[in-house]
């Protein structure tokens, strides 16, 4: 297996295997992702992948620039680029109940919502809670040690991934009233929450990464 495979995981949703190929058009392309286990799970999501290729494509061939609001006028230099798919988190990590609703909703925070109670947590808790805290630093400073010119946020997106899968969390932005990453990434304080894209990083960018974990509930 390549050093591009290792610890990467299938992009079909519900599948969570071991990624053991990536689409060729996609490394053609220079997209990111498209990791999949098997010819069957590329060939199930054909109808909807290729359209990624025709989006960085015009009728030439070219890969065309990107802007998804033709209409807005930009008062800065900053613009959005193309993200990669959502990717998939394997079935053995417990997950918040938000991670498998069609619309991303949390039901459980919305009944919480609606009471006035405030919750406590007891000592088990507190510490389940202090690990979930430990483990997301950690994922931290694995992004901050990979940060650099020329990086991409939908890479930084991708190391927040796999850190978390490799410590048995689930990355709680992804699927949150459908957000489609595992973390947020702003640039130069132009927005809240962004979504990490292929936009690589210049010199004197701000980049900030806010990541949350969820572990074992």
């Amino acid at each position: 297996m390549s050093a591009s495979l290792a610890n990467r995981t299938c992009e079909t949703a519900g599948c969570g295997s071991q990624a053991n190929l990536q689409c060729p058009t996609c490394i053609k392309l220079d997209i990111p992702g498209s990791y999949f286990c098997s010819q069957e799970c590329f060939k199930g999501n054909w109808s909807t992948h290729k359209a990624l290729h025709k989006a960085g494509q015009n009728s030439n061939g070219i890969i065309e620039p990107f802007n998804p609001w033709p209409d807005y006028v930009f008062t800065g230099p900053l613009r959005p680029h193309r993200t990669s798919p959502a990717r998939t988190v394997p079935l053995h990590i417990q997950r918040p109940d938000y991670a498998d609703h069609p619309d991303g909703t949390p039901l459980s925070e919305q009944s919480v919502k609606l009471s006035s109670h405030i919750k406590v947590l007891n000592d088990e808790e507190q510490e389940q809670m202090i690990i979930a805290c430990k483990l997301g630093r950690e994922v931290l400073d694995e992004v901050a040690l990979m940060i650099d010119v020329g990086i991409t946020t939908d890479e930084i997106d991708r190391v927040v991934h796999e850190a978390c899968i490799e410590k048995e969390c689930y990355p709680s932005p992804l699927n949150y009233y459908k957000y489609p990453k595992s973390c947020c990434t702003s640039i130069n304080e132009v927005i809240c929450h962004g979504i990490p894209d292929m936009r690589a990083l210049i010199n004197g960018d701000i980049c900030n990464v806010d990541v949350t974990v969820c572990h074992r509930g």
